[in-house]
């Protein structure tokens, strides 16, 4: 699984993913394509993939409500839209999960990406504060608040507001 990032002009960030991610068939547990999971390879579950299911997974051994189990489909789904180029998609699958379980709202980082790409900035920022707040460790989101803080308000003004991760 291999994903690159480049910089425009216009601090507008550029993500390729590689077309073999597109067709794992193991998504989403499986974090590497190049070797299969064994005893010498074992299985290391990120913070991105895991937090999203914490929610459905409590829910579903104390026989919880369906809606977390069904906010982690939209979730997995939007992820999925995202990497095929539907932004608009994702994001109304991610508002999806958010209204099925709203406990998913502050863990969805990957819907602060849909909303820079769709130039919603301001709400953007927002979600990668929201992400911040429940893991103050997590620089990615303090960067991505500052790019879409860079687009409302200047580079110098984002720099003030800057998010210092507690790394």
């Amino acid at each position: 699984m291999s994903a690159f990032m480049s910089i425009s002009h216009g601090l507008k960030p550029a993500i390729l993913v590689s077309h073999s991610l597109h067709h794992s068939p193991s998504f989403p547990f499986l974090l590497s394509s190049k070797t299969p999971l064994s005893a010498s390879n074992p299985f290391i579950l990120s913070r991105r993939l895991f937090l999203p299911s914490v929610s459905g997974i409590w829910d579903a051994i104390t026989g919880g409500n369906n809606n977390a189990r069904e906010a982690v489909l939209a979730i997995r789904r939007g992820m999925y839209l995202f990497r095929q180029g539907d932004v608009s998609g994702s994001l109304a699958e991610f508002d999806k999960a958010i209204q099925l379980d709203p406990r998913q709202k502050a863990y969805l980082w990957q819907r602060g990406l849909s909303l820079y790409y769709l130039d919603r900035f301001e709400e953007g920022a927002e979600q990668f504060r929201l992400d911040v707040a429940q893991n103050p460790n997590d620089t990615e989101e303090s960067i991505w608040c500052f790019l879409c803080e860079a687009q409302l308000y200047g580079v110098d003004e984002a720099r003030k507001r800057y998010l210092e991760a507690s790394c």
